[in-house]
C-alpha cells in the first residue's frame, strides 16, 4: 500500500511572545496560516519492521533529526505497531527558513501513518501527539488558519483569510529558531495587536490584516542578518501592500492583492534572492479522507 500526503507550508500573520515560561519554552500568541507551498510525502508500507527515510535534499536528515522519522517511531511505540514503513520526502519548502517544513512533514507523517496502520485516531488525537515533536506540529496537523497559544501546541481554529498572494523569499542562510529565542530581550518590545489581526480575518478586511502584519522575533533576526532587513525594503520597493518574516526567520513574505503587483514583485525579488515563490493562502483545514 503507497499513499501520498501534502505537508504544506506555513506563515505567521502575527508572532508576539510574552513571556519565558517555567519549563524553559516561551509562551507565544500566534496566528498561523497554511499556503499552497508544501513538501509531498510517499509513505509505502514495508514487510520489515522499521521505518525508512528516503530524500534527495542533502540538507534533510535520514535518521532520528528528521521530525517525520520522530512522528513515525512515536506511532509506533505508543501504539505497539508491528509494521514499517517508508517515508520519501520531496522537499519544496526550504530548509530552515520559518515555515515549518520539517513540522509540516511530521504532521504528514503522523496524519499518512494513521491511515496506513489503520490506527484510527482522530486530527485532535494526532495534535496531542505532535506537540511531542515539536511546538509547530500541533498546527501543521489540523492546518487552515489558527490561533496557537501556550508553546504552540493550544490550537483554535480562525477562519480563513482574505485571499491574496503571498511572495515569499529565502536568503541563502539558515536561522536557528532556539539562538533567536535565547537573544529575545521582551523588554520594551512592541507586541502585535493579535486582537485586531484575529477581527480582521473575521471580518475578511484585507488591508486590516496588512495593518496588523507583526513579528516580534523581527527585532533578533534582522540584527543578526541584515540581508533579512534587506530583502523587507526590497519588497516594499517592488509594491507588496505588508511585509512580514515569518517565524524565526529567514524567510519574508509579501502579500500583494493584484496579479499585476504580485508578477512585479516576484520578479523584481528573482534578481535580488536565490529562492522566490509566489503562491496562494490555502484556509482550509485538512481532513483524514
Amino acid at each position: 500500500m503507497k499513499l501520498l500526503v501534502k505537508a504544506p507550508a506555513k506563515i505567521n500573520l502575527s508572532l508576539d511572545v510574552l513571556h519565558k515560561r517555567d519549563d524553559g519554552y516561551h509562551e507565544v500568541e500566534m496566528i498561523m496560516t497554511t499556503i499552497d507551498l508544501a513538501d509531498r510525502l510517499e509513505i509505502t508500507r514495508l514487510d520489515k519492521d522499521e521505518i525508512r527515510i528516503i530524500s534527495h535534499n542533502r540538507f534533510v536528515p535520514d535518521d532520528h533529526r528528521n521530525l517525520a522519522y520522530q512522528a513515525a517511531m512515536l506511532l509506533k511505540e505508543r501504539f505497539h505497531v508491528k509494521q514499517g514503513a517508508a517515508i520519501t520526502i520531496e522537499k519544496m519548502i526550504p530548509v530552515a527558513a520559518g515555515l515549518a517544513g520539517g513540522s509540516s512533514d511530521a504532521a504528514a507523517a503522523l496524519r499518512g501513518l494513521n491511515k496506513l496502520w489503520d490506527l484510527g485516531l482522530s486530527l485532535d488525537e494526532l495534535a496531542v501527539l505532535g506537540a511531542e515533536i515539536g511546538s509547530d506540529v500541533s498546527f501543521c496537523v489540523y492546518g487552515g488558519t489558527a490561533l496557537a497559544t501556550g508553546r504552540g501546541e493550544m490550537i483554535r481554529q480562525l477562519d480563513a483569510p482574505p485571499t491574496c498572494w503571498v511572495i515569499l523569499a529565502k536568503p541563502f542562510i539558515g536561522v536557528s529558531t532556539a539562538d533567536v529565542y535565547r537573544k529575545l530581550d521582551l523588554a520594551g518590545v512592541k507586541h502585535p495587536q493579535t486582537s485586531e489581526m484575529i477581527k480582521a480575518i473575521e471580518n475578511d478586511d484585507y488591508e486590516m490584516v496588512c495593518d496588523h502584519l507583526e513579528n516580534v522575533l523581527e527585532t533578533v533576526t534582522l540584527k543578526m542578518h541584515p540581508e533579512v532587513a534587506q530583502i523587507k525594503d526590497q519588497m516594499k520597493r517592488f509594491g507588496a501592500d505588508a511585509v512580514l518574516m515569518s517565524g524565526s526567520g529567514p524567510t519574508v513574505f509579501g502579500l500583494a492583492h493584484h496579479d499585476s503587483r504580485m508578477h512585479r514583485v516576484y520578479n523584481g525579488l528573482r534578481g535580488f534572492c536565490d529562492q522566490v515563490f509566489a503562491v496562494r493562502m490555502l484556509g482550509e483545514r485538512h481532513t483524514l479522507d
